[in-house]
């Protein structure tokens, strides 16, 4: 039952924020991307590059992994690493990217309890991972448009195991906003509206034409 008086206007502490979380992304790369079957290939392309600049624009820790990138998958997904040029990319052998030693002390480093992954394919690469995690007691969001499974039965089922686990699916566009929140935070205003200008579609077009109709400034 709730207690009237207890009510404030403060947001729950299971909303993601910049300052606790960490965005996963695991192999995004060539050869996992032929056999993806689930979706529009460009699109999962698209939420992926606009989930990287989320992270980018708010400055959250991020963490970049491929699987046999020299001998089978290929490199990582050549718009993803442009968001973040210089940045480590761990190779890995194992499917399960909990199992390599690097992937994981590299989570540990970011000193966040909340992860949120995205990966190519939903059914191994990112259900793996995200159990194992759970697992050691870390809260997981899967972003189910930046991943993709071999056809649309295999990531609908990933998704559903993911969550019978304890996982929480989300988008792209709902880890941006859930991190802007208020569109009076003026420091990142234009560059959250750039990146929804850029990759949420109809959305983005809504954001072109108030801007254009009532100003620079039209909000959300």
């Amino acid at each position: 039952m709730v207690d009237i008086s207890d009510v404030t206007a403060v947001p729950s502490p299971d909303l993601l924020t910049p300052d606790n979380c960490a965005v996963l992304f695991v192999d995004h790369q060539p050869q996992m991307f032929f056999a993806a079957g689930s979706g529009d290939r460009g699109a999962v392309v698209n939420s992926t590059v606009g989930l990287a600049k989320a992270a980018k624009v708010f400055d959250v820790p991020v963490v970049l992994s491929t699987v046999a990138a020299e001998s089978f998958s290929g490199p990582i997904l050549p718009q993803l690493a442009a968001v973040f040029p210089g940045h480590e990319v761990i190779d890995r052998t194992s499917m399960n990217a909990w199992e390599d030693v690097s992937f994981v002390e590299a989570v540990k480093a970011t000193g966040r309890r909340k992860l949120v992954i995205a990966g190519l394919w939903t059914e191994v690469c990112v259900v793996l991972p995200t159990l194992s995690a759970l697992s050691q007691g870390y809260e997981v969001y899967v972003v189910t448009d930046a991943s993709a499974g071999v056809s649309p039965q295999a990531h609908e089922h990933a998704v559903q195991r993911m969550v019978q686990g304890g996982a929480v699916p989300v988008t792209w566009v709902q880890v941006l906003l859930e991190f802007q929140r208020d569109w009076a935070r003026t420091d990142t205003y234009v560059p959250v509206t750039d990146v929804v200008k850029e990759h949420a579609g109809a959305y983005g077009l809504g954001v072109v034409y108030a801007q254009a109709v009532l100003g620079a400034h039209a909000a959300g």
